[in-house]
C-alpha cells in the first residue's frame, strides 16, 4: 500500500504546501528587503582594506542628472556649476550613511557655499526621508531619488549599492568618488586637493593620484584597525 504523500491528493497537497512557503518567503524577503534593489555596501575586507570598486567606468565630468528636491521642484547637478561639488547618495535605511550625515551636515555649515556645496541623492520613499532631513536637521540640497535614483547612480558608473559620494571641481570634472562611509580625514584630504585645483596649485591627473593613492592607505589602515 502506498504511503499518503506517494498518493496523487497527497502530491497535490505537498505542492501547495511548498508553493505557500515559497510565496510567503518571497514576500517576507520583500518586507525585509531595503527599497528598490539597493543595499548598504560592506565594510572592506580585512587583508586588503580595499573598497569596492565601481562596476562600470566612472565618467571623466558630471553627468546629466536631474531629480525632484523635497519640495518636489526638479533640480538638475548643473544647477550647482561653477563651484566644487560633494554628490552623496544616501538611503534614511543604511547605516553607513546615516553615519556620514554629521560629517556632510559640518562641511555644509563651516565652508562658504563658493567653496563648496554638498547635494544628497537619496534612494529612498519621500516620505522617510523628508522625516529623517527633518529630524536630523539637514541643511543641505536633497534630492528625491525613488524613482531615478537607481538612473543617477548608475551616470556615475555605480552599482546601486550606497553609500557613495563623488567629488566634482567647480569645471564639473570628477577628482574622485568614494565608496563606502566617507571618513572626516578622507573629506578633509580630497576637499585640500580641490582647492589646490582650484587655484591652479595641482593638476588634475595629480589631483586624482593623490586622492586615489591616500584613500587606498586609509582603506588599509582603518581595515587593519578593525574600523568600517
Amino acid at each position: 500500500m502506498r504511503s499518503g504523500w506517494r498518493s496523487p491528493a497527497g502530491v497535490l497537497a505537498l505542492a501547495g504546501i511548498l508553493l505557500g512557503a515559497g510565496v510567503l518567503g518571497f514576500l517576507l524577503h520583500r518586507l525585509i528587503q531595503p527599497p528598490g534593489t539597493v543595499r548598504a555596501i560592506p565594510p572592506p575586507a580585512p587583508r586588503t582594506g580595499a573598497p569596492a570598486a565601481p562596476s562600470h567606468p566612472i565618467p571623466d565630468t558630471l553627468p546629466e542628472i536631474s531629480l525632484p528636491d523635497r519640495n518636489g521642484q526638479p533640480h538638475r547637478l548643473a544647477d550647482w556649476a561653477g563651484k566644487p561639488l560633494v554628490v552623496n547618495f544616501w538611503a534614511t535605511w543604511c547605516e553607513p550613511c546615516r553615519r556620514e550625515i554629521p560629517l556632510l551636515e559640518s562641511i555644509h555649515r563651516e565652508i562658504p557655499r563658493n567653496a563648496v556645496e554638498i547635494v544628497g541623492i537619496a534612494i529612498d520613499h519621500p516620505d522617510s526621508v523628508t522625516k529623517y532631513a527633518e529630524q536630523m536637521k539637514i541643511d543641505y540640497p536633497i534630492l528625491m531619488g525613488e524613482k531615478g535614483g537607481l538612473e543617477a547612480a548608475a551616470a556615475f558608473g555605480m552599482e546601486p549599492m550606497l553609500p557613495f559620494t563623488v567629488f566634482v571641481d567647480a569645471q564639473g570634472r570628477i577628482v574622485t568618488l568614494k565608496i563606502g562611509e566617507l571618513h572626516r580625514d578622507e573629506a578633509a584630504f580630497i576637499l585640500a586637493r580641490l582647492a589646490d585645483l582650484g587655484a591652479g596649485r595641482l593638476s588634475l591627473p595629480a589631483a586624482r593620484e593623490q586622492v586615489g593613492d591616500y584613500l587606498r592607505r586609509a582603506a588599509v589602515s582603518r581595515a587593519a584597525a578593525g574600523q568600517e
